[in-house]
C-alpha cells in the first residue's frame, strides 16, 4: 500500500535551515506530483510547495518564496523540502502528500517543525 514517511523536523532557531525528506513507496513514485502541505496549531492545512512528477516544475505559496526549496529523487523516491531563513511563523507539522485519481489524497504522518530562540 502506499506509504508517504517524512524526516527531518526538529527545533530551529529564526534565520536557520532544514531539510525535510519524505520517503514514498507502494506506488510508481516518478508518475505523480507531490506536495508539502503544514498544519499549525488552531489554523487550517495549508499547501506549502509541489512539484511535478518529473521535477521540471515548482510552486510555492507566497509566504515561502525565495527560502523554500522543493525537490525529488525519482531514483530513491523521496521528495525534500529545503527550508532557509526560516520564521517562527514557520513553525508547524509538515505533511508530505500525493494524490492519487480516483482514490484521493494520500498523507504521511507528518513531522514537526519549531522555529523558535
Amino acid at each position: 500500500q502506499v506509504q508517504l514517511v517524512e524526516s527531518g523536523g526538529g527545533l530551529v532557531q529564526p534565520g536557520g535551515s532544514l531539510r525535510l525528506s519524505c520517503e514514498a513507496s507502494g506506488f510508481t513514485f516518478s508518475n505523480h506530483a507531490m506536495k508539502w502541505y503544514r498544519q499549525a496549531p488552531g489554523k487550517e492545512r495549508e499547501l506549502v510547495a509541489s512539484i511535478t512528477n518529473t521535477g521540471s516544475r515548482t510552486e510555492y505559496v507566497d509566504s515561502v518564496k525565495g527560502r523554500f526549496i522543493i525537490s525529488r529523487d525519482n531514483a530513491k523516491s523521496t521528495v525534500y523540502l529545503q527550508m532557509s531563513r526560516l520564521k517562527p511563523e514557520d513553525t508547524a507539522l509538515y505533511f508530505c502528500n500525493m494524490y492519487r485519481w480516483p482514490m484521493g489524497d494520500y498523507w504521511g504522518q507528518g513531522t514537526q517543525v519549531t522555529v523558535s530562540s
